[in-house]
């Protein structure tokens, strides 16, 4: 049920659709988006792809939750470019093949504000700049970079945390091997109410079939 749920998801809202998505309507803004991400997968491939992977997936959970934002073009933009403060990121750091030091994950934790610096003057909407800022913001308050909690950490944001973690442990990584999705969403479970807005959580294991791991 678990894997079904998931493939079902990935099929729906996964690859299929990647090359129309999202709606894009104010072309230049999508141009800026797509050159913005082709920066991204140039500096990190891995990272390139993990930007479509979470958006679809994102915007699914969004659309049971809030469609009116869900259709908010600039959601769509802050899922795609969540991750752009990455290039300011040294290669050293973001490629490195084993764990980083405390120092390195300093500097790695400055991709948020560094990606708010490279979009805001370009003049995205709010829901842009909150995915980019606060996606790494935890509902407990010790996320990053400003320690927000709760319902004050934006929506959009609290929603793409989880499909953004998800993938994340997934994925394989030089240091580390990744867990199952059955693991993963173990994990995303058990971060209701801690790491993650349980609302969300709660919609997220239903899209993937694993509502039962909540009880």
């Amino acid at each position: 049920m678990i894997e079904s749920g998931i493939h079902e998801l990935q099929v729906q809202h996964g690859h299929e659709v990647l090359p129309q998505y999202p709606r894009l309507v104010h072309q230049d803004q999508a141009k800026i988006v797509e050159a913005l991400m082709g920066a991204v997968a140039a500096k990190d491939s891995d990272t390139g792809r993990h930007l479509y992977r979470t958006s679809v997936v994102a915007r699914a959970c969004l659309e049971l939750i809030n469609r009116d934002l869900a259709e908010d073009e600039d959601v769509d933009f802050g899922f795609l470019l969540h991750d752009v403060g990455k290039i300011g990121i040294p290669d050293s750091i973001l490629q490195k093949v084993t764990p980083l030091s405390e120092d390195e994950w300093a500097v790695m934790k400055q991709h948020p504000q560094i990606g708010l610096s490279i979009v805001a003057p370009i003049g995205f909407g709010q829901h842009t700049l909150d995915v980019i800022g606060s996606h790494h913001e935890r509902w407990d308050g010790k996320g990053y970079p400003h320690g927000l909690s709760g319902p004050d950490i934006p929506l959009v944001a609290r929603v793409f945390a989880v499909a953004d973690t998800f993938d994340a442990m997934t994925r394989i990584r030089p240091y580390r091997t990744p867990l199952s999705k059955l693991e993963a969403l173990k994990m995303i479970a058990l971060g209701a109410g801690k790491q993650f807005d349980p609302q969300v959580v709660r919609i997220f294991l239903g899209l993937t079939g694993a509502p039962s791991l909540l009880r």
